[in-house]
Parts: C-alpha cells; sequence; structure tokens
C-alpha cells in the first residue's frame, strides 16, 4: 500500500511552505474551506485524498506521497450562480434549483444553505453582510462536474431530438427491463412499482422514476421526490424479493452519501396508505 502524507508533511517533503499547499490544493479544487476547516471535494478524493483520524490531532487529511497538483483541470475563480448561468446559457434561479434538485444547496429561509454534497462537488457557503442572506460561490470543477452537465442538459433539452426515438425508448425499458405503464405514463420494471408509482401519482406528488444518483458511481434509485430530496428503494421485482448481498450493497451507497431514502419490501406493497404516508411526512412531505 502506497504511504500517504499529511499536507504538511507532504509540503515538508517537497521543500514548499505548507500554508502555499493548502491554498493551491483549494485554488485547484482539491479542497475547501468550511467551518474552519478543510473539506476534500470530490476531485481530491479522486487524485487519492482520505480523511484519517488521530488519536492526539483528530481528523485530517492525507495524500499519496507522490501527489501531483494537475493546474489544467481549473483555476482559482470561484462562481456565483448568475456566473454560472452566463455560461450555460440560464438565469441564476434556475442554476439554483438545479443545484437544489441535485441536492448541493436547500433552500433556507435565509437563501441557500450547502449541503454535504455541495461541499464535495466544490461549493463553498457565503453570507451578504448587508443583509445577511445565505449564498454560495462555486469553484470551475463544477462545470466539468458529470451529474451538473447531465442537469443541464436535460433541462435545456439538449440533443432531445436524437434522444427522442423509438430506438432509445426501447433501450430505456431494455435496460431496466420496463414492461408495465403508470397512470402517469412511466414505464416501470415490475408490477410492485406500478402500484408504488400510480400511489405517489394519485397523492399529487412529483416523482421522477429510475433517477440517477448524484454521485460518480452509476447508481439509480427506483423513485425520487425533488420536494423533499427522497429516494424511495422498491426491495421486490415480479421475480421475487432482491437478494441480501445486493440490498445491503446499494443500502450502503445511501447510507454513506447521507441520502434521504425510504425502503419498501415486497410484503409491504399492499400498505403503502399508511407506510407511505407515514414515511413521507418525516421528510416534510405531505400527500394529499
Amino acid at each position: 500500500m502506497q504511504e500517504k502524507l499529511s499536507t504538511t508533511n507532504l509540503a515538508k517533503k517537497n521543500d514548499v511552505d505548507s500554508k502555499v499547499l493548502f491554498s493551491e490544493l483549494n485554488q485547484y479544487g482539491y479542497i475547501v474551506r468550511h467551518d474552519n476547516k478543510w473539506v476534500l471535494t470530490n476531485l481530491g478524493i479522486s487524485y487519492g485524498g482520505e480523511y484519517v483520524t488521530h488519536s492526539e490531532y483528530g481528523q485530517f487529511i492525507v495524500w499519496p506521497n507522490n501527489l501531483v497538483v494537475d493546474k489544467t483541470l481549473s483555476n482559482k475563480t470561484r462562481f456565483t450562480a448568475t456566473q454560472i448561468g452566463d455560461k450555460v446559457g440560464l438565469n441564476a434561479k434556475k442554476i439554483n434549483q438545479i443545484l437544489n434538485e441535485l441536492g448541493w444547496i436547500d433552500k433556507v429561509s435565509n437563501g441557500w444553505q450547502l449541503s454535504e454534497l455541495g461541499l464535495k462537488a466544490g461549493g463553498e457557503q457565503r453570507e451578504d453582510k448587508n443583509n445577511r442572506s445565505l449564498y454560495t460561490l462555486w469553484h470551475s470543477i463544477v462545470l466539468k462536474n458529470r451529474n451538473f452537465k447531465n442537469s443541464i442538459q436535460e433541462f435545456l433539452g439538449t440533443d432531445a431530438d436524437s434522444l427522442s426515438t423509438d430506438k432509445s425508448f426501447s433501450s430505456f425499458k431494455q435496460k431496466f427491463d420496463a414492461k408495465h405503464r403508470t397512470s402517469d405514463g412511466h414505464y416501470v420494471r415490475s408490477k410492485g412499482e406500478l402500484i408504488i408509482d400510480n400511489w405517489l401519482y394519485m397523492a399529487g406528488l412529483v416523482h421522477a422514476y429510475e433517477r440517477k444518483l448524484p454521485i460518480e458511481e452509476e447508481v439509480y434509485s427506483n423513485f425520487y421526490l425533488p420536494s423533499g430530496k427522497v429516494y424511495i428503494q422498491f426491495w421486490g421485482s415480479d421475480a421475487g424479493p432482491v437478494d441480501t448481498v445486493t440490498k445491503q450493497a446499494k443500502r450502503r451507497v445511501y447510507v454513506d452519501h447521507g441520502f434521504n431514502l425510504i425502503e419498501i419490501e415486497s410484503d409491504e406493497i399492499e400498505k403503502l396508505d399508511q407506510l407511505l404516508a407515514h414515511s413521507l411526512r418525516k421528510f416534510g412531505i405531505k400527500a394529499h
């Protein structure tokens, strides 16, 4: 296993001042400053950064001893939602809505509050000194983030003509084995998912089917409710319940990223009125 060094020790190894290295790692998007501590971004993690906990010094970040800071990836520029919008052809309101849908920011009474996912994506929390409103700044790496780019393309309908074909529809049905048509026009894989989808539709709840989680891994959730950033995972299919190993592995993804999750077992489908209504209330969602 390759030896990993703290940022301070890595600076000593390369004969540079530790403050300079911290600043450089921040400048190029490997770490961000939040609540008076350094936080790893997804970019920093991809280059081998990780947290360790020491009995005396607490938690800190370590790096591969041969870490190279790729200065071609980004620069020190931080963008507001307005500036990001200027680059992709959307206004600030739409950008914040997309960032919110991704789970990177949350709407609060005095503005937009950065989430843990937003920190990892390269966001930084700011407060307007005049009116105490909260807003976020974003490192330029956000413009290259795959999840963000996909959300922008979906919203703008980029390549919609080429994607809206019988072939693409067939590919979706084949990929997810979708054969049951729901009341709101979704095609789902199982009768259990059909019942859940119809329940959400009749309850007046906006939802997405087979929504990719906003992470680098290719993981999909059965349903996503943007109003409460809630994912619904149905552990069943027409062939029967999901096996324990698969269930535990996917559940770990939800837990590791702190996603709001409602789980439904195969034998709970007949209890949706009680189960879903109660579970959704926990996340501030009221069904009609």
